[in-house]
C-alpha cells in the first residue's frame, strides 16, 4: 500500500525516498546504510558517505532541513531505525510526508506528532494495482497481462510481499508462456523468494512469543 501511494505521489515533492525493507536492510548493512540512501535518494546523488549515525543525523537535518520532501520507511521494529532516519518532522521542510509502515503498533508511541492509522485489508483492485507497479512500472497491468496479472494476484491471496517479489520476479519476463509456466510452478513448489521474505514476519512473531 505504501509503495502504491509513493508511486502516485512522489513526483509533488522537492525529492523523495522509499526505503523498503528497512528492518532486513538495518540488519544486514547498519542504519548509516540508510542514512546513505536516503540522502542520496533525496538529493539525486550517486553516492555520498557518512561515518556516523550521528553525523548521519545532522546531514540529514542540514541537508534536508529546507526541502519538501516524502520519505517512506517500509517495514520499521525498532525505534532506533525512527530515531536515526526521521527522528522529528522538523527534520525536513514544511509540506514533507514521512509514512512509516510498522507490525508494532508500540513502536509509534513515543512519536505523538506522527498520525497513526491501522491498513485495512487490500482488495483485489489495491492488490492489483501494487503488482502492476512491480512488475510493469505502472498502476494497472498492460493489455495483454490482464488476465495473467489477475491470476497471479490470487495465488498470492493479496499479500502484499507477495505481490512485491512476484511483480518484480515478473518483471523482465515478457512472453504469456514465461508468466503462465511460471505460475504453473508456483501452484506446485512455493516461491522461495516470498517464502524468504515472508520469514521476516515469522521469526518476530516467534521472537514475541518467546519473551
Amino acid at each position: 500500500i505504501a509503495k502504491a501511494v509513493y508511486n502516485l505521489i512522489f513526483h509533488k515533492f522537492d525529492g523523495s525516498s522509499f526505503l523498503a525493507d528497512v528492518r532486513d536492510v538495518s540488519e544486514k548493512n547498519g542504519l548509516v546504510h540508510l542514512q546513505e540512501k536516503l540522502l542520496c535518494d533525496v538529493l539525486m546523488k550517486k553516492e555520498l558517505k557518512i561515518s556516523s549515525k550521528h553525523r548521519g543525523i545532522k546531514e540529514i537535518k542540514d541537508r534536508l532541513g529546507c526541502r519538501r520532501i516524502l520519505v517512506v520507511l517500509d517495514d520499521v521494529n525498532q525505534f532506533d531505525q525512527l530515531n536515526a532516519l526521521a527522528g522529528k518532522r522538523d527534520w525536513f521542510g514544511l509540506g514533507s510526508r514521512i509514512i512509516i509502515t510498522t507490525r508494532d503498533k508500540h513502536l509509534l508511541e513515543n512519536f505523538e506528532e506522527y498520525e497513526k492509522y491501522k491498513a485495512k485489508e487490500m482488495d483485489h483492485d489495491e492488490s492489483l494495482q501494487l503488482f502492476s507497479w512491480h512488475a510493469f512500472g505502472q498502476d494497472h497491468p498492460i493489455k495483454d497481462y490482464v488476465e495473467d496479472s489477475n491470476a497471479m494476484v490470487r495465488y498470492t491471496g493479496g499479500l502484499p510481499l507477495a505481490l512485491e517479489v512476484m511483480g518484480s520476479f515478473l518483471l523482465d519476463k515478457r512472453t504469456k508462456s514465461e508468466w503462465r509456466s511460471t505460475l504453473e510452478k508456483l501452484q506446485k513448489i512455493p516461491n522461495h523468494r516470498i517464502q524468504e521474505k515472508l520469514k521476516i514476519s515469522y521469526d518476530e512473531l516467534d521472537r514475541i512469543q518467546q519473551t
